[in-house]
């Protein structure tokens, strides 16, 4: 079990952060939105999305940086150009995570499960962006030399 878990170490770290980030985002999205009242525009659940999600993927940065990738290197101008990276690459998944569910409907996977229409569209993107975020993480922002 120790050999697996080491092994493994990298993708148990990531998965365990993943969660994290999700709740981080869920932490500062909901006070946020509370803050506007009973019937928030669609603007300030606009501004409350993208101040959970700069949160959750600052958590990310750090978290993924520290413990899963190990990045050692602190210097102020190599950490601006990680983060950068860091958020880029979150940004261009974030596209995916945008569109992909739409056009996973429109091919055919539109099935509703639990009363949520598209879920298994819904799902199935969440599952790519995980492994989309993992790879650009591994091979471009905390890549090794």
């Amino acid at each position: 079990m120790k050999k697996l878990i080491k092994k493994y170490r990298h993708l148990i770290l990531y998965l365990v952060f993943g969660v994290a980030t999700t709740l981080v985002n869920w932490m500062v999205y909901v006070p946020c939105i509370r803050l506007c009242g009973s019937d928030p525009t669609n603007l300030e659940v606009t501004i409350c999305n993208a101040v959970a999600w700069v949160a959750a993927v600052t958590f990310a940065y750090i978290t993924n940086k520290l413990f899963v990738f190990e990045s050692k290197r602190r210097e102020l101008r190599f950490l601006l150009k990680e983060a950068a990276k860091f958020f880029g690459a979150r940004l261009f998944s974030g596209l995916f995570e945008i569109f992909l569910p739409g056009l996973l409907m429109d091919a055919g996977l539109a099935q509703t499960v639990l009363g949520v229409e598209g879920a298994v569209a819904k799902a199935l993107t969440s599952a790519v962006v995980i492994v989309m975020n993992y790879v650009l993480s591994k091979l471009i922002v905390f890549r090794k030399k």
